[in-house]
């Protein structure tokens, strides 16, 4: 059974700091490109970012390059995603998700579709 459980979350002020963690059991993170995505009240749930199988390459959305960084330690089966510089633009629920790994092209997407194990989710709220 594949589970996926998300933790860190919390509230903080605009510019501080939250680190994320995902545990995942019943399959091999490093087998499986890991990501995050989010979803704000009312909105669609986006794509932050993800590491790929390998931990080689890492991907951001626009709007959180420079100040997140994700990461993963296979011996703890775990991801992690550290968020710096918070906005209150980054209020949301934060999801793990996890996609076999597939060969990463010019043509790779990084969709909600795209990943195939889903986490319950952390809720982080960024509020002066």
């Amino acid at each position: 059974q594949v589970q996926l459980v998300e933790s860190g979350g919390g509230s903080v002020q605009p510019g501080g700091s939250l680190r994320l963690s995902c545990a995942v059991s019943g399959l091999p993170i490093s087998a499986y490109h890991m990501g995050w995505f989010r979803q704000a009240p009312g909105k669609e749930r986006e794509f932050v970012a993800v590491i790929s199988g390998s931990g080689r390459y890492t991907y951001f959305v626009d709007s959180v390059e420079g100040r997140f960084t994700i990461s993963r330690d296979d011996t703890k089966n775990t991801v992690y995603l550290q968020m710096n510089s918070l906005k209150p633009e980054d209020t949301a629920v934060y999801y793990c998700a996890a996609r076999l790994a597939v060969v990463i092209t010019g043509s790779t997407t990084w969709t909600k579709a795209d990943f195939s194990s889903w986490g319950q989710g952390t809720q982080v709220t960024v509020s002066s």
